[in-house]
This record gives C-alpha cells, structure tokens and sequence, in this order.
C-alpha cells in the first residue's frame, strides 16, 4: 500500500482521538468548568451535530480545490480547533470549539476515501480505504485509554495538547507524502455533485449505512449497564472488554477491505446477516461473562467488516462525482449513531431490559439488510438501474 495511506491514517487517528475521549474525560472536564456531568455530555452531542452539518458545508466550500490542499486545510482545521479545546475558558467556548473541529471531520474522511481509491489499483480500493479508517480503529484501542489516562493524570487539556500535536505530524505526513493532483482530471462541478442524489442507489447505500451504525449504538450506547447490571462485571472490568470490542473492529476492518475488493455487495449482504445474528444471540450471552466477552468481540468485528464496503458502495454509485456522496455517508454513520442511541433509550423507557436491547439492534439491521437486498437486486437490473437515474 502506498505510504500516503498512512499519512492519512495518522489524520484519522487523532480524529478518532479527539471525537471518542471526551466520554473518558466527563468528569474532570465538567469540575473544571463548573458544569454537570450531563452538560458536559452535551459536548459528544455537539461534535455529532457539527460532523452531520459542517461535511457538506466543507464540501461544498472546497469543491474547486485540489484533493490534497483540501486535506491539508482540513487537517490544520482540526489542529486549530483541538487547540481553541485546549485553551478554551469556558464551557461554552469549549462547545464552539468542538463544533469547530467536527466541521472538518466528514469532509476529512469523505475525501480520504476518496483519494485512497485513487491511489491503488481498482481491485485494492477498498482495502486502501480500509487503512484509512485503521486509524479510526486504533484510536479505539490506543488513543482513546491513551488520552483518558493522560487526562486524568496531567489535567484533561493536556490531552488536547497531544492530539493537536497528533494534528501537525498528519499536516507534516499529508504534504511530504500524499501526491498532489496534478495531472488528474478537473473537479466535478457543484451541479456534478449533487446531481448524484437523483440516484437511487446513492440514497439506498446511505439508509443501509444509517441503520448499520444505529443497530449498533442502539445497545453499545448502553454496554456498560448491560455488562454491569446483565452480566454482572464490576465497572473496572468492563474496560477489557471494551477493549475487545476494539480489538474486534480494528480486525473487522481489515477483513472488510479484503472482502470487499472481492465481492462487494455479497461482503455487504453477508455481514449484515452475520451482524442480526450476532446481535441476536447477545441477548442470550450477555447473561454469561465468558459468552459476553466472545460476542462483543465477534460483534465488533462483524460491524467494522461493514465500513469499508458501505462508504465503497456510495462512491461506486455516485459514479464521477463522488466527494460530496462520500462525505454525507460519513454524516450517515452518525446521524446512526445518535439515532440508536435514542431508539435504544426509548426502548428502555418503554420498559424493555438491557438484555432485549441487542434485539432492538439486530431489528434495525433486519432493516438495513432489506434495502441493501432492494439495492443488490435494483443493480442486477440494467435498465431499472437506468430508470432510476
């Protein structure tokens, strides 16, 4: 794989970084600043919303620029936003800066995906893109205890300093080692872009992205009281399981990419089963540790061997014009995130158990493996294709 695949995988770890180690950080973030743990909550929420409104913004803004300023401008958006965290006064200047920084996350890996497929091969696009979003999977593993402990020992803004330090290596990485476009062909117009979403093949890969992400989060949202209350770990055990949930999704992810650049909508079908299945059975595991333990490590592969393929499938179906369709699926995965989360409360607020909210999940993947077997069937019809834009 060429080495500007890494540059941007040292880009998407810090995001991953700085989007998922706050929810380590709560406590002292919300003494510090003099608010409740709920408000300082609300800081994920924000960074969700900036994700889901400002990739399209970025997009758009950007859409005559070369591929590579534009990651470049985008990785020193992230730089500058992890900062004004760092230095931030107030709770709300904190807010802002967060929203700031989450402007640029969808743009980031939209594009990326983008440009990882334009670097190798046809047969090995998905795997390149898999490498990408490696960096979003060790930021699970690593970089999120990583900055969690670092916090709780040096004050939660010097875990800010180190992801901004993370920022400039990836602004150093992305000049000296992804290639410029010179000689490519011209960027697609405005018009180009958004004449894709007359497609229906664009919108039926997003609804299966937005139904994946939130079958998951609709029970990992509340893991730790399934694995407290269900499973009966105490709170400083569950971190190795999550762990393992980590471990899962870096390992997903890579077989994801292979499978994909092999047989893309059979990959997609195929997790999606594995993933009701997986989801399913954890209502009945979760009771035991040790079947707890396997299925959260299964479940985690199984959900990441999806990512590639569904972001792969949205580019192949936006044909020529592929940024801004790669880059609103990314608001996809969390537009599924926040939405699982809410389905998944209101589960339990309808009386539903923990343990029936893998249940919830795997329901809603049902789903999302309709449309994508509408898709698959749609695509081996030429002219219904055609029909449909």
């Amino acid at each position: 794989m060429p080495i500007a695949l890494f540059a941007l995988a040292i880009a998407s770890f810090g995001i991953g970084t700085t989007e998922f180690v706050i929810m380590g950080l709560l406590p002292e973030v919300a003494a510090d600043l003099g608010v409740s743990i709920p408000s300082a909550g609300l800081l994920i929420t924000g960074y969700a919303i900036g994700v889901v409104i400002g990739g399209p913004i970025i997009v758009l803004a950007t859409s005559r620029l070369p591929r590579k300023i534009t990651l470049v401008g985008l990785a020193m958006l992230f730089v500058i936003g992890n900062l004004f965290c760092a230095i931030a006064p107030t709770y709300a200047l904190l807010m802002a800066a967060r929203i700031f920084t989450a402007f640029g996350h969808g743009a980031f890996f939209g594009i990326s995906a983008v440009v990882a497929g334009t670097l190798v091969p046809r047969n090995q696009r998905a795997q390149a893109m898999a490498l990408v979003f490696a960096g979003l999977t060790l930021a699970n593993i690593l970089g999120v205890p990583g900055g969690t402990a670092l916090g709780q020992i040096a004050g939660w803004r010097s875990t800010f300093w180190a992801v901004v330090l993370i920022g400039l290596v990836s602004v150093a990485a992305i000049i000296a080692w992804v290639p410029s476009d010179r000689g490519a062909s011209a960027p697609p117009s405005l018009m180009r872009e958004f004449a894709v979403f007359k497609r229906l093949q664009v919108w039926l890969a997003m609804a299966v992205s937005v139904l994946a992400a939130a079958a998951t989060f609709a029970c990992f949202t509340y893991i730790a009281p399934i694995l407290k209350t269900v499973t009966g770990l105490e709170s400083h055990q569950i971190t190795w399981v999550l762990l393992l949930f980590g471990v899962g999704i870096t390992i997903g992810n890579l077989i994801g990419g292979r499978l994909a650049d092999w047989k893309l909508m059979p990959t997609i079908l195929g997790a999606l089963t594995a993933l009701i299945i997986v989801l399913a059975q954890f209502s009945y595991t979760s009771h035991s540790v040790i079947g707890a333990c396997i299925s959260v490590f299964v479940w985690g592969c199984v959900m990441f061997i999806l990512i590639a393929p569904l972001q792969m499938r949205v580019i192949e179906c936006a044909g020529e014009a592929p940024n801004l369709a790669s880059t609103l699926n990314q608001g996809a995965f969390n537009i599924g995130n926040a939405g699982g989360a809410w389905i998944g409360g209101l589960a339990i607020t309808f009386g539903a158990g923990f343990d029936s909210l893998p249940l919830v999940g795997a329901a809603l993947t049902v789903l999302a493996l309709m449309i994508a077997l509408l898709s698959w069937h749609l695509g081996r019809q030429p002219m219904a294709v055609a029909s449909t834009g």
